[in-house]
């Protein structure tokens, strides 16, 4: 079973790597991954302001995809 603070880095490594592969890093003005992991309940939050291209409000909501599919195969690996 992974440890509360394994789950929070991997959804933050995740969130941030598709945001960073979207855009280069000089482009984003500001990015804020929220991630908390408690009681078996994730939550996570992406705020993202960067260039309109790509919609950075789709890349946001992709980045927290991608961050709950890397616990899903955490959780999935043990």
């Amino acid at each position: 079973m992974p440890t509360d603070e394994e789950v929070v880095e991997t959804a933050s490594e995740a969130a941030e790597g598709l945001v960073f592969s979207r855009y280069k890093s000089s482009e984003i003005e500001d990015l804020d991954v929220t991630v908390h992991f408690e009681d078996g309940v994730l939550d996570l939050d992406v705020y993202l302001n960067a260039p309109d291209d790509p919609d950075p409000e789709i890349v946001a909501d992709e980045a927290v995809l991608a961050a709950e599919s890397a616990v899903d195969d955490l959780f999935a690996d043990e």
